[in-house]
């Protein structure tokens, strides 16, 4: 049954062309049997205009404004010529309702105007002469009626479409808009997730291959020194695991755990273990803090040690052997403020301008990325004299 439904609507044109011939079959029949109720019964009259309004019906879907135009020019043939009421006339009732659901505005009116007028017209042209005036009235008001309502559910029908499809092109345009979001949710996630990744393997390992440099280079001559720094790979491998494992479990969870074997988000108490870290691996570092420690943001917190954790990165990889750097935290009244300085040869010029070639520049990329995100500024670039500076201002407010 459903795939005569579906085959049905599939070939309305061939479903339209049965009933028409059911329609002329119907009406050629009646008018051969005599059955006018008015008009002639000249069937040479009489059959042209069955067969043209069987073609109405036929044709309704595929052409409705020409239809209902060949409707009118018919039923005016049928005043004309004297050709009376037929069972094909029910196909005025057809494309009065076809084209109020289907056909353009114009023709929709149209249709309404004719139907309205066709029940007058019939009368006036073949009176009642048994009923008086109010019972012609009557007719012509019962006769009506049907077009009004085939026009009143067709423009239903209209109406309910174009709700329908009102209604689909919502769903479609929501449709973009979560696919769009979820696109903006993942580029940023991944962004999130290169600066983690970034920050946590670049500084680590960068400590690891300065402190490998130097036990190979002292191996020999001071075995001491070199445990010493086979001690700090060590820790800082572990360390380097630990951040990964917390890093993982953020990204499994959605959410920072604090049991277990993830430890907390570095915060800014934290920098201070950094500087001396950096000091163990060879690097003169010189911290100061300025101004009245206070709880920060999480944001805040976490973008101020990376940021330092990046710049200490970047002093060790470019500032040369005999670089030096300075740390400065200085807590304003609404804002905490990061200045990163050393004396070293400092990055290449395409790192901090065109934000990075071949590969090279994520982390500057990272830390405008991350002040950004809590609405903060970041200045990176050469110091006079020689060296390299990041300073950034990073607000105790969150960003909107």
């Amino acid at each position: 049954m459903q795939r005569l439904y579906d085959f049905l609507r599939r070939h309305p044109t061939g479903v339209d062309g049965f009933w028409a011939l059911v329609l002329f079959g119907l009406s050629v029949v009646t008018a051969g049997a005599g059955q006018e109720v008015r008009g002639t019964d000249n069937l040479a009259l009489v059959v042209p205009i069955v067969l043209l309004l069987s073609l109405v019906v036929a044709l309704r879907r595929r052409m409705p404004e020409k239809m209902l135009v060949l409707a009118g020019a018919l039923g005016l043939a049928q005043l004309v010529l004297d050709v009376g009421t037929t069972v094909a006339d029910f196909a005025m009732l057809v494309i009065v309702f076809t084209v109020a659901a289907t056909g353009a505005r114009w023709a929709s009116r149209l249709a309404l105007g004719m139907g309205l007028s066709a029940a007058a017209l019939a009368q006036l042209r073949w009176p009642n002469d048994q009923a008086s005036v109010p019972g012609n009235i009557a007719i012509v008001v019962f006769q009506t009626v049907p077009f009004a309502l085939a026009w009143v559910l067709g423009d239903s029908v209209r109406t309910r479409r174009a709700y329908f499809a009102q209604l689909e092109e919502r769903a479609a345009r929501l449709e973009k808009e979560r696919e769009a979001q979820a696109k903006v949710a993942v580029a940023a996630e991944r962004a999130r997730i290169a600066r983690e990744l970034h920050d946590v393997v670049a500084h680590n390992v960068s400590v690891m291959v300065v402190q490998a440099d130097g036990a190979a280079y002292v191996l020999d001559a001071a075995p001491d020194q070199a445990k010493k720094a086979l001690e700090t790979i060590s820790s800082t491998g572990r360390q380097a695991l630990a951040e990964m494992r917390r890093l993982l479990g953020v990204l499994r969870t959605g959410e920072h755990q604090e049991s277990g074997e993830y430890v907390p988000q570095p915060d800014v108490e934290q920098i201070e273990d950094l500087v001396e870290q950096c000091r163990g691996s060879g690097l003169p570092v010189d911290f100061k803090v300025e101004g009245t420690p206070r709880p920060l943001p999480s944001g805040v917190e976490l973008t101020a040690y990376r940021i330092v954790q990046e710049a200490l990165t970047n002093t060790r990889k470019h500032g040369g052997p005999n670089a030096g750097a300075s740390v400065r935290l200085v807590y304003f009244d609404d804002g905490l403020g990061l200045l990163v300085e050393d004396d070293g040869k400092g990055a290449p010029h395409e790192m901090y301008e065109e934000g990075g070639a071949d590969g090279q520049g994520h982390g500057l990329i990272g830390m405008r990325e991350r002040v950004g995100m809590v609405g903060g500024t970041l200045d990176a670039g050469p110091r006079p004299g020689g060296g390299f500076r990041i300073s950034a201002l990073l607000p105790l407010k969150p960003a909107h």
